[in-house]
């Protein structure tokens, strides 16, 4: 008799010890923090003097950046010595960044663990600027996303992430090639259960405030239908897409429960990027997902550039409010909602 209800014992904790697994596994969410455009100062032309760039540019958002399970943003500019520049800089609204590359460790100091290298400043200094950035990137122990037909996969939390960058330009993945897109995606799907897009795409400055679903050009150039390549990429096994390049924060979309952010904004640019007006409005967008992909639940923290474009809170929340607005104007019925304190709900 005692034997048998030993037994019995037994195997009932057998049957928890496989199910208590699955179970946490089901209620898992990922935690995705993630900023727009960033320019952490720039050495060209002139040299850049800064003694602690940690605290100078990060000290007052560090603390904002913390608590996720992976920091994401789009580094516009490079991490190289190489002298010479790829653009003209002497006509005019024509800029060349160029960051120390001992920087790199700084980004992975503030948290960074994934940045995107597909963008309109990355190869400000030719190829070889471009593969300094990588190895700089790689030698401080951060990830990236965007070289030309690159799927970067990485393990949050036991579940297989993979990460695709896209801008308008041939040397990246690219916003107007959507069948390879599509592609890209369904090759990631293979090997990962769950797929982030970043894109750097859309036209630049006031009139690019509002997104449509239609290509946007700017000085000549397509730089994507950015509804179609989002939705497209989405319908293909796509989780996330996380949008920035118009130097303006944008509307927020849901798609088939997935969340589309258009545009983050600029979060930092230090002697590179404007910060009047609404150029100005920052924030880091803090985003969860299930194991499934759907989106759960977020949050915008709102930012600022100060005169500097050094970001700092916002108390007065105008990115949230800005925000609120541009998703029920550009997306009716379509958008999550978004609260007066930047909690983001389905």
């Amino acid at each position: 008799m005692k034997q048998s209800v030993i037994l019995s014992i037994l195997f009932v904790s057998f049957l928890f010890s496989f199910k208590l697994p699955a179970d946490s596994k089901a209620d898992t969410t990922i935690k995705i923090k993630a900023v727009g455009d960033m320019v952490p100062g720039t050495n060209f032309p002139q040299p850049l003097k800064i003694q602690d760039p940690r605290s100078f540019l990060f000290g007052k958002v560090e603390s904002y950046l913390k608590g996720a399970d992976v920091l994401f943003g789009n580094f516009e500019s490079t991490l190289t010595n190489y002298p010479n520049t790829s653009k003209d800089t002497s006509r005019k609204m024509i800029f060349a960044f160029r960051t120390p590359p001992s920087y790199a460790k700084v980004l992975k100091e503030v948290g960074f663990d994934i940045l995107s290298i597909a963008n309109n400043h990355s190869l400000d200094f030719h190829v070889q600027g471009f593969e300094d950035t990588q190895k700089n990137l790689s030698d401080a122990g951060i990830r990236y996303t965007g070289r030309k037909g690159m799927i970067t996969y990485m393990n949050v939390k036991g579940i297989s992430v993979a990460w695709i960058g896209f801008s308008h330009l041939k040397s990246h993945n690219n916003v107007n090639e959507i069948g390879a897109g599509v592609a890209l995606v369904k090759e990631a799907k293979k090997k990962a259960q769950l797929v982030f897009i970043s894109f750097h795409g859309g036209a630049e400055g006031g009139p690019a405030l509002h997104v449509k679903n239609q290509m946007e050009r700017f000085y000549g150039e397509y730089r994507g239908n950015l509804v179609e390549f989002s939705h497209s990429l989405i319908d293909a096994g796509a989780d996330l897409v996380i949008g920035h390049g118009p130097h303006l924060v944008r509307a927020m979309e849901l798609y088939k429960g997935r969340l589309i952010a258009y545009s983050l904004g600029n979060f930092m640019g230090y002697r590179a990027l404007s910060s009047k007006g609404i150029v100005g409005y920052s924030l880091v967008l803090e985003v969860e997902v299930d194991v499934q992909g759907k989106f759960v639940k977020g949050k915008v923290i709102p930012l600022q550039l100060d005169s500097a474009s050094i970001p700092e809170f916002d108390p007065e929340k105008k990115t949230i409010h800005l925000m609120k607005k541009l998703t029920k104007e550009d997306f009716p019925g379509k958008g999550p909602k978004i609260a007066d304190d930047g909690t983001i709900l389905p």
